[in-house]
């Protein structure tokens, strides 16, 4: 990374470090891992804008309601607006702001915005990586616990026989979204890597069935 980019994303992890912040799926330490992701996604591929990734990483849920807020499906739009100004108050370049934006408003599966740009993909990838495997697995059971939802339903834990809710079960989170995740990657490394990660919560869910199937 050159100096310019280091110098921009040290502003960027002051600038989040300092805003209060009670929330753990959407820590610093979560943008960190989107930036990362992402840089290893845009390898090879000398016409992405770096410094566009970098902001949209580090900004991309500056403004994130609960998944149980009527004004859920705005957060990305919302979280854009915000981000752009933050950015002109840091002196980022106003030619870029707009594609940052974009990158915000598509990352959000709940907004449904279609990602136009390579930058805009590629965030949209690196931060739904966040929602599978045990990084996943791990943030799903935290934000349920969050909005006090129950782990699964005690009856009918896989959904058999009832509505998938994920807004009362946990589980219910992974077949409402985070198994439809690989599908929706747009890049390739993005796929392959969804798919592997995918396979964490598949083996999550059969070993709950197993050790549930005692008790029955």
């Amino acid at each position: 990374m050159n100096n310019m980019m280091k110098d921009w994303e040290n502003k960027f992890q002051t600038y989040i470090s300092e805003v209060p912040n009670d929330d753990a799926s959407h820590s610093l330490a979560h943008f960190k891992r989107v930036w990362n992701m992402a840089k290893k996604f845009a390898q090879g591929n000398d016409s992405v804008d770096e410094l566009v990734l970098l902001a949209a990483a580090y900004f991309h849920d500056i403004v994130s309601y609960p998944k149980n807020h009527p004004d859920r499906a705005l957060s990305s739009t919302h979280a854009a607006k915000k981000a752009a100004e933050i950015l002109i108050e840091m002196g980022f370049p106003k030619e870029k702001i707009g594609k940052v934006c974009h990158c915000i408003e598509a990352h959000s599966f709940s907004a449904n915005i279609a990602p136009k740009t390579l930058e805009a993909k590629i965030i949209q990838d690196a931060d739904r990586m966040e929602a599978l495997g045990a990084i996943g697995l791990a943030r799903t059971f935290y934000v349920a616990g969050r909005m006090g939802s129950n782990l699964f339903h005690e009856e009918d834990p896989l959904a058999q026989n009832r509505k998938l809710d994920d807004k009362a079960y946990a589980l219910d989170h992974f077949e409402v979204k985070l198994l439809k995740l690989p599908e929706t990657m747009q890049t390739e490394m993005g796929k392959a890597e969804a798919n592997k990660r995918a396979a964490v919560l598949l083996r999550f869910i059969e070993d709950l069935r197993q050790e549930l199937d005692l008790f029955r």
